[in-house]
């Protein structure tokens, strides 16, 4: 929400600015009131608050301001017509509005409010001097002055607020909420959140509905005995899973079309490129006329630039895979095969599990290690945007992730082939990994919070040591300040807290499926953890972490990438658990039923590529929306274009009828 008139002023942006020791002389120039006044200039609202340590200004904007912003950032919006159209105030019902009733979308408002507020220069045509706790600050022509103040460290962070309405009431309905089972608002969670993660607690809640099949079946399989039938029933449970995995990923893409379609959100990717092709920006080029100009001066050499920028992409996005490959099988392999043979070799359970315990609490380090090198490796790739970036990242640090997790489990499922051995190794994986995932996403939050806020009060007593009386926290901006950023683990300009999440997802499907016929009750233990996981995130979302920084991704990215290729490895992986299962005496003959599996498997690829022809992408009222609106638009388009012709020709023909006469009158 905005603020409107009539209704109550809700602040969504917070500004935390140092604290001053001593007061100022002048305050018409101090720091913080020209910043005030500069906010108040452009329209916003602004209130300020005095903290423990720091002081707080916190920010709102009625739709009018942020409507002028939006014009400003030339920023796109979906029309009745369906095409999206350069945003303009005074035709502001020509828009679609959002679920929640508002014009902007959360996303839409937090990129006008960085406008507005990164946007506050110096006009003037000289420097202003500025004063802050008795030092002096030029304040350049031209410049941001929340950029110079940042840099001079006045300004410490700007990050988003929680509407505490809407806190509480998603607390009720939604974290706290268990009677639901998987339903949740998602509209709400896009209004407030944003498209990304809105995307992802859809993702969430339609994994853990459609598990409880393989869950069932699971629980069936390994409960009952079979009696002579038992060597069918693993290859039947192998085809049903696949079968599951292949269908549902196929109708969470429907499903993602279908939210996107009723969002009203256009899943075009931008591109944002601001490299240089023979010295003209790259934005240059996407215009007609640049682009004209660049062909009519040497056509040649802007395909050959162009080319040479591509394929240098190409290299370098090359050598970065490279240098994790290698990595991997250098330096982690190797430590993973020794743990594995030491798992193996060591026979007492309780000393195995807390060998696997110490093994997972140390790995994460070392992995976390790997994605921010991969990180650095990233910025010296040539990518669009952000979200490809992004994308980049992802399949890096999964493959370190891949082989932290799965190679114990191979080395016991194909070389030492012990069934007894492979399922507590998968029940101890499972178990710790879960509790201690759990236990670190939940924990750790609360416990920073907690250490700042006491590193807050003893600072204050500290400073006022002659007062008397307990050190309070008023003000719920400065608790939410206090509370660590929803943020990945690994590199934070990229990802937010996210990735974790959907790596703890991506990293539990390969678990239970790639070894589901050596222990399928493996499918009961993630049904029950997702179950938990839709509220604890939730609560991690609006208790422990700040209101995250929207993100424009409409999509899985490469997540969805990386789900599809674990399903082509469960294949490959349970047939060759069911050979084994077949071949007790390790004499890998072709008889009749280890050829049954070999065809099973290549009929499963053949499912798992012909499912996409079977089941489209995106359902049928999704396409006829579409081919309706490009329709529409396309008509006004045409329309449009006829008339800018037809007044042209008039117009050509009145200055071609006043010629001869303006000819006459001079020779007269």
């Amino acid at each position: 929400m905005n603020a409107d008139e009539g209704e109550k002023i809700v602040f969504e942006i917070g500004v935390v600015v140092r604290k001053m020791n001593q007061k100022e002389e002048n305050e018409i120039f101090g720091c913080v009131e020209v910043l005030v006044n500069e906010f108040m200039k452009v329209g916003l609202k602004v209130e300020r608050v005095q903290g423990i340590s720091e002081e707080f200004i916190k920010l709102a904007a009625p739709v009018e301001t942020l409507g002028r912003a939006a014009a400003e950032l030339q920023m796109k919006k979906p029309t009745s017509i369906g095409m999206d159209l350069q945003f303009e105030w005074e035709n502001v019902d020509a828009f679609l509005t959002q679920p929640d009733g508002s014009l902007f979308s959360w996303c839409e408002r937090f990129q006008c409010y960085h406008h507005l507020i990164y946007g506050t220069i110096n006009k003037s045509k000289a420097d202003i001097t500025l004063t802050f706790d008795g030092k002096e600050i030029q304040w350049k022509e031209k410049e941001s002055l929340l950029h110079r103040l940042e840099s001079e460290g006045i300004v410490k962070q700007v990050f988003p607020l929680h509407d505490e309405m809407k806190r509480k009431k998603f607390l009720k309905s939604w974290a706290l909420n268990f009677k639901d089972y998987t339903k949740q608002p998602i509209d709400e969670i896009y209004s407030y959140f944003g498209v990304k993660i809105a995307v992802y607690f859809a993702f969430l809640g339609m994994y853990t509905r459609w598990i409880t099949f393989p869950a069932v079946l699971g629980l069936i399989v390994q409960l009952t005995d079979f009696g002579s039938l038992q060597l069918l029933v693993h290859p039947i449970f192998f085809a049903s899973i696949v079968l599951w995995a292949v269908l549902f990923f196929q109708f969470w893409k429907r499903k993602n079309a279908a939210l996107l379609a009723r969002l009203q959100i256009n899943n075009s990717v931008s591109t944002s490129q601001e490299y240089r092709v023979l010295g003209m920006e790259w934005s240059s080029l996407q215009s007609s006329m640049g682009l004209a100009k660049s062909v009519e001066t040497d056509k040649t050499k802007v395909k050959e630039a162009l080319q040479r920028y591509e394929w240098l992409g190409y290299l370098m996005r090359f050598r970065n895979d490279a240098i994790i490959i290698l990595s991997i099988i250098c330096l982690q392999l190797p430590f993973e095969l020794f743990y594995a043979h030491l798992y193996e070799v060591i026979k007492s359970d309780i000393v195995r599990l807390g060998l696997t315990a110490v093994y997972i609490f140390v790995i994460q380090y070392f992995t976390k290690i790997g994605g921010k090198i991969s990180a650095r490796l990233i910025k010296y790739e040539i990518n669009e945007n952000t979200e490809y970036r992004a994308d980049s990242l992802v399949y890096k640090v999964f493959g370190l992730y891949f082989m932290q997790t799965y190679i114990g489990v191979f080395y016991h499922a194909l070389l030492h082939r012990n069934i007894k051995t492979l399922r507590k190794l998968l029940i101890q994986r499972m178990i710790i990994s879960q509790v201690f995932e759990n236990l670190m996403e939940n924990s750790l939050p609360f416990l920073k919070y907690s250490y700042k806020k006491y590193r807050a009060v003893r600072n204050k007593e500290k400073c006022g040591k002659g007062s008397t009386g307990k050190v309070q926290f008023a003000s719920r901006v400065e608790k939410e300040y206090l509370k660590p950023s929803y943020s990945a683990s690994i590199c934070e300009e990229l990802e937010d807290g996210l990735f974790d999440d959907f790596l703890e997802l991506a990293l539990q499907f390969g678990m239970i499926m790639m070894f589901a016929c050596a222990f399928p009750l493996a499918f009961v233990f993630a049904a029950i953890n997702n179950l938990t996981e839709i509220r604890t995130d939730a609560l991690k979302l609006l208790v422990m972490f700040k209101r995250p920084v929207p993100r424009a991704a409409a999509t899985m990215g490469a997540w969805l990438n990386i789900f599809q290729f674990l399903i082509m490895m469960a294949i490959c992986t349970n047939s060759a658990l069911l050979v084994w299962l077949y071949d007790q005496e390790g004499k890998w003959k072709i008889e009749p039923g280890l050829a049954a599996i070999l065809i099973m498997e290549h009929v499963l690829l053949l499912i798992k590529f012909g499912f996409s022809r079977f089941v489209p992408e995106e359902p049928a009222w999704v396409r006829a929306n579409r081919m309706k609106n490009v329709t529409q638009a396309q008509d006004v388009c045409s329309k449009q274009l006829l008339r800018s012709i037809s007044g042209g020709e008039k117009a050509f023909a009145v200055c071609s009828a006043e010629r001869p006469l303006h000819e006459s009158k001079k020779a007269d």
